[in-house]
């Protein structure tokens, strides 16, 4: 019996009666037979069935098993990338720490040095992290990256950045914040 021979149960209405040879079963003339030849197709057909529903519940628990896994491992990797960059970041408490420590009272050459290699050790870290500062003083304004928070002054010609009051900066070549600039006309 092919499977496209089979007629779904829903379809069958219970007081309607069937002809074996349309569902593809060859019965015996005997009644007897005929009814043993049915339970052993029926007998079959549940084994088959019962087949079909352990590898059905078989997959359905490895795809939970697999969607936990990487709800998991998703969960690990965003610790591991916190963990990376917190550690990267030490070095810049360490030398803040050591700057609020100092017994001596520091003039202000050596607290603005002491800022001035804090913030490029900083900088390098967030560089090797993938973030880069956006161009702006003397370049074109460009609104996917420049937001202006000073309209220019009336005139024709091409925008261009005059004073920079907040810099942006990319992560991995997408706009992370957008540089907060004045423009003018050329």
């Amino acid at each position: 019996m092919a499977d496209d021979d089979i007629v779904p149960a829903e379809i069958v209405e219970e007081d309607q009666e069937l002809d074996p040879r349309e569902l593809g079963i060859e019965l015996p003339e005997d009644p007897q037979h005929a009814v043993q030849s049915l339970l052993r197709t029926v007998a079959g057909l549940r084994l088959e069935a019962g087949s079909y529903l352990e590898d059905l519940q078989r997959v359905a628990a490895d795809f939970d098993n697999y969607r936990k896994r990487v709800l998991r491992e998703q969960a690990q990797n965003v610790e591991r990338a916190a963990e990376r960059v917190t550690r990267h970041l030490l070095p810049v408490l360490d030398s803040l720490d050591a700057a609020l420590t100092d017994p001596d009272s520091p003039s202000v050459d050596r607290v603005l040095e002491g800022v001035r290699g804090t913030r490029s050790l900083l900088l390098d870290i967030l560089a090797e992290e993938g973030l880069q500062p956006i161009p702006s003083v003397g370049s074109l304004f460009d609104p996917t990256v420049h937001e202006a928070a000073i309209a220019p002054s009336a005139g024709e010609g091409a925008l261009i950045v005059t004073t920079e009051m907040r810099r942006g900066y990319t992560l991995h070549g997408r706009v992370l914040r957008a540089a907060l600039v004045a423009v003018d006309h050329e």
